[in-house]
């Protein structure tokens, strides 16, 4: 009976990177900058997304040193380049060759929007802003219990704040109906009384 090869997790992570070099030559891609930092080495790694997906990605020193702007959060821009696996932490990553621009991101234009609506209205007004206790015990999170984000801050206040009761307001995040959820858990929390300090979270993985 044969047996089937075992491989090691870097054989694993070079097959995978052969499959993506065969079956996804290089393509381009439009979106939105978000989360961009510039290292000192000059690289540049931020995420690249739509209304429904986002993804990693770098556009290294020797490639970067070719723009004609400074690319920053909310552009949108279109890349040219190949999808590569970043084999110490096992994700995909686009790894960007060309960046253009294509004008300025229709999700953060839709952010400084709602900004500046609620800065009219006073909502940032120092009057409505409350302190935040410089050591709280209670820490309440109103997240969906299907987030990866849950799993992240719990995992973050095991290792760094074990001292800390939690408490989770359970909500959609997303989606329709969100809004009314998210105001409920809130409003939920604000009735108990039973948290020094509340976390909106979604995302993370």
């Amino acid at each position: 009976m044969s047996q089937e090869k075992v491989l090691s997790v870097t054989e694993l992570s070079h097959l995978i990177t052969q499959t993506l070099e065969y079956q996804i030559p290089m393509f381009r891609v439009e979106g939105e900058i978000s989360q961009i930092t510039k290292a000192s080495s000059g690289h540049y790694y931020f995420s690249i997304k739509d209304e429904h997906s986002a993804m990693s990605a770098v556009m290294f020193r020797g490639r970067a040193m070719s723009l004609d702007f400074q690319p920053k959060q909310g552009d949108m821009v279109e890349l040219k380049g190949k999808l590569s696996l970043f084999a110490a932490r096992g994700s995909l990553q686009i790894q960007v060759d060309e960046m253009r621009r294509a004008g300025v991101g229709n999700l953060f234009e839709q952010y400084l929007r709602i900004l500046e609506k609620l800065k009219k209205e006073g909502l940032f007004d120092s009057e409505y802003k409350l302190m935040i206790p410089a050591y709280p015990k209670r820490v309440g999170i109103v997240t969906s219990l299907q987030a990866a984000a849950l799993h992240d801050v719990l995992t973050a206040l095991r290792r760094r704040a074990p001292q800390f009761t939690v408490t989770i307001y359970p909500s959609l995040v997303q989606g329709a109906g969100a809004v009314d959820e998210l105001m409920r858990a809130l409003a939920q929390a604000e009735l108990r009384q039973e948290v020094d300090v509340i976390l909106l979270v979604r995302g993370g993985g």
